[in-house]
């Protein structure tokens, strides 16, 4: 069979590095190891029933069954403007400041084609979401990496970017709270964020896909919150973590009218919209979910808790997350991130997600996911105590 050549924008792409980690879980399940998976990052709950009730009436509707307008229908977006005046007090015009989108994923890689050019420079955090590189790849532009380091409380540090970076860049992405390391973000680092894309004509990119999940009874602060966010730049809100609808596809963007035009131009020729029965299930979710966001939120934070008390207990070194559904955890001393995790999945049948796959500031790091019922959580944390050494 004839093997064709692929194109530069698919060989630029980067290598997807937790095929490897699926593989190697995958060997050790056929020899028989039984696994507790804390290395995923696909919630464990169920879409709300009342979600997919909503879903289940809207299929009849046959205007649905038609195709969807390209830009969503408006009740959705009208849907996501009331969300965020609710939720952060924030004013959103729903026909030039709302972008629907088919998950965040899409959007993310999206916006580097609508802004990036050859030669183009991208800010992007390290460690941070790997599909950022996917965007900048595609568009053949170049990554400049911000690190993310503990002493900066996982916050890049601006002033130690050149000037001549700053100058050449284009987009910044950013993540609060974050994936991976669950830190979060203050009103004092979005306003300088907001200076320095200001002084430097710079697009931010706010990844708020964990914006519902905060804890000891602190609520993630949405980028549009902080005065002249919407001046320049938009922020992205899937609703796969907060509403549990992963499998459902669906997203949004708000904020800058300019970035919301380029990325429903770029989907105009990519897409023709959501399933019109989704984005009314989706709606309903927005305008009624508070609820079961706020019983999700209880869940992951019990599930914190008691990873953070059982692993003080049997000495490890761990700090409590305030945001997201991970925990960011150091590796004991010999160790590098990917061969801690290929240790555990040998020695002990635990799969964490190795810090480096994130970005190389993410070495000496595994991240692990709030994701498995508590009983498999204590089960993994009387795994850990089996082993001859902490990360002290």
């Amino acid at each position: 069979m004839k093997q064709f050549t692929y194109s530069k924008a698919l060989k630029r792409l980067p290598e997807q590095f937790f095929a490897k980690l699926v593989d190697k879980v995958k060997r050790a399940e056929a020899g028989g190891k039984e696994m507790i998976n804390l290395g995923q990052g696909n919630p464990d709950q169920p879409t709300p029933s009342f979600v997919t009730e909503s879903l289940k009436r809207a299929v009849d509707n046959e205007t649905y069954h038609k195709y969807s307008p390209f830009k969503g229908f408006p009740f959705l977006k009208k849907a996501v403007a009331n969300f965020y005046k609710r939720e952060y007090d924030v004013d959103l015009d729903p026909e030039t400041e709302v972008a629907i989108m088919f998950g965040s994923k899409t959007g993310l890689v999206e916006v580097s084609q609508c802004f990036l050019d050859e030669g183009d420079t991208a800010l992007v955090p390290d460690p941070g979401y790997p599909d950022y590189w996917s965007g900048v790849a595609m568009a053949n532009a170049s990554m400049e990496k911000m690190p993310l380091l503990k002493e900066n409380q996982f916050l890049p540090q601006y002033d130690q970017i050149s000037e001549e970076t700053l100058h050449k860049a284009k987009l910044m992405f950013l993540n609060y709270p974050n994936n991976p390391t669950a830190a979060t973000a203050t009103e004092e680092f979005f306003e300088e964020t907001i200076d320095v894309a200001n002084k430097h004509d710079i697009c931010v990119v706010h990844d708020f896909a964990y914006g519902a999940i905060g804890f000891d009874g602190e609520k993630p602060l949405s980028f549009l919150q902080v005065s002249g966010a919407k001046d320049v730049g938009v922020e992205m809100y899937t609703m796969s973590k907060t509403f549990n609808m992963a499998g459902w596809r669906v997203a949004f963007a708000v904020g800058n009218k300019s970035v919301i035009k380029a990325l429903e131009l770029v989907q105009d020729h990519y897409y023709v919209s959501l399933f019109g029965a989704v984005q009314e299930a989706a709606a309903e979710a927005l305008d009624k979910g508070d609820e079961s966001v706020k019983e999700l939120v209880e869940l992951y934070e019990a599930r914190r808790n008691l990873l953070v008390e059982g692993f003080l207990e049997i000495g490890w070194n761990v700090e409590a997350p305030q945001g997201s559904f991970f925990m960011w955890l150091e590796v004991p001393a010999g160790f590098t991130s990917e061969s801690f995790a290929d240790y555990l999945i040998d020695e002990i049948g635990i799969v964490v997600a190795p810090g480096v796959g994130f970005g190389e500031y993410g070495e000496g790091f595994v991240r692990i996911g709030l994701l498995e019922p508590e009983e498999r959580l204590r089960e993994a944390i009387d795994r850990f105590h089996t082993l001859s050494f902490t990360n002290q």
